[in-house]
């Protein structure tokens, strides 16, 4: 069935963005996604909506959580424990993963705060949980399927001279219709949460503090000390901290990210013992994530700037608190895909969940870009940010590949808008190459 008409879905989840599309589409066979896509002068594929910018807006919008068949396999996700992955539709979330997964008795490596986000759309932007030793939710990614504009089906897998281009692909490539995930046993994690550390013993610190566990966020309001820091620890490999941790006591209470919200829809903590997938990420399904009510930004740094860039945050933490609910500080190992925000080496990620109080905080956005300039911060794709195509290109060693991997993959911009072309792809000429040069 294909949807006509005027859009459902009018903002995104924080309700900050508002789509300009005209019509949603919701294909329940791959043939159908090809043929919506070969005929669309503009479009773009719409996920769980948990983005705070343009990036997936288009004047065409597909929605791929009622394709189920079609594809290279027949079921909507499909665990394949002797090769070790699990292959599923370009619309499935997380958490609708996890529950195959947790029955097939596998993991994945690594889960986002959130489970309620796409798999495809968390792939595409490069979001990431954390540790020093886990790359980011795409490097688990070791096969894609994608309609291009032409509609053409592309298959790619990891031995494909362009799969590291194509994974981070931020949209502009296609439609992916088909991801597969490597997979590892299912395995256990103790969370716990240390409250009152100082600036100090963090600098001081750092390396010991961010690998005390498998998982490790630390959480301030810039005002004072670090407020907490949650420590998600694999009960097979005993890294689990003992009594305090560099002067931060544990908490005696399960905790909120956000400060004086209820705990309830947050993963267990105190140390109980639980499977992977429900100590990972932050907030429990079927609660709503995080504030809610809020607007988001992330900057990725190299971890050989972190304290600098940091210590150049607190600079401005006279105007970041006020607008901030939450502030999250993550690693994130390094990787080869072009796109992704820790290419070529170790990042360290500082998150602000902000009030929702827009104007306000993309004024405090063009101060704090300045200031994290020196710092090579990369910004989150799927966040608020400033950076135009220019400062992009500086940032990223392959984007002149990928620019002409889009040029290649969708020589009519199809898939192209006009966010892309502000922060990444550059104005596209009549010959349709950008005028974006790294």
């Amino acid at each position: 069935m294909v949807e006509r008409g005027v859009s459902t879905v009018e903002t995104n989840w924080a309700g900050n963005y508002r789509y300009g599309a005209t019509r949603l589409h919701r294909p329940t066979s791959l043939a159908q996604v090809q043929e919506i896509v070969a005929r669309a002068p503009h479009v773009r594929v719409l996920g769980s909506r948990h983005s705070f910018n343009g990036i997936a807006d288009s004047a065409e919008l597909v929605s791929l959580d009622a394709l189920s068949a079609g594809t290279t396999l027949p079921a909507p996700i499909a665990v394949d424990l002797e090769a070790g992955t699990v292959s599923m539709g370009g619309g499935v979330t997380y958490g609708e993963l996890v529950e195959v997964l947790r029955a097939a008795g596998a993991a994945l490596h690594n889960l986002a705060s959130l489970p309620h986000i796409s798999v495809a759309g968390a792939v595409a932007t490069a979001t990431h949980g954390s540790g020093v030793a886990n790359g980011n939710l795409a490097t688990a990614v070791s096969a894609l399927e994608i309609v291009t504009s032409s509609g053409e089906i592309v298959r790619s897998s990891t031995s494909d001279t362009d799969f590291d281009g194509m994974v981070v692909g931020l949209g502009a490539l296609g439609a992916v219709t088909r991801i597969t995930l490597d997979i590892e046993p299912a395995f256990e994690v103790e969370q716990r949460v240390f409250e009152g550390l100082r600036w100090d013993a963090l600098f001081d610190n750092f390396d010991e503090i961010t690998s005390c566990g498998y998982s490790v966020s630390l959480f301030t309001l810039w005002r004072g000390d670090i407020d907490m820091v949650w420590v998600k620890s694999r009960t097979d490999a005993h890294d689990h901290p003992e009594g305090d941790l560099f002067g931060a006591v544990p908490a005696v209470v399960d905790r909120h990210p956000v400060i004086g919200l209820d705990p309830a829809p947050c993963t267990p903590q105190l140390a109980r013992r639980g499977l992977w997938a429900d100590r990972l990420p932050h907030f429990r399904m079927g609660f709503t994530p995080s504030a809610g009510d809020e607007l988001q930004s992330e900057y990725l740094v190299p971890r050989r700037n972190a304290i600098g860039a940091l210590e150049a945050l607190r600079s401005l933490a006279d105007r970041i608190s006020p607008l901030v609910q939450a502030s999250e500080i993550r690693t994130v190992a390094p990787d080869q895909l072009w796109m992704s925000t820790s290419y070529g080496e170790p990042t360290v990620a500082v998150h602000f969940t902000w009030k929702p109080a827009q104007e306000a905080v993309e004024a405090l956005l063009v101060d704090l870009e300045r200031i994290l300039s020196p710092f090579e911060a990369r910004p989150h794709w799927g966040k608020l940010f400033h950076a135009d195509a220019t400062t992009i290109a500086s940032l990223y060693p392959r984007h002149g590949e990928f620019l002409r991997l889009v040029e290649r993959m969708d020589p009519r911009g199809a898939f192209g808008n006009a966010w892309l072309e502000a922060h990444v792809l550059g104005d596209r000429g009549a010959d349709g190459r950008s005028r974006v040069r790294a």
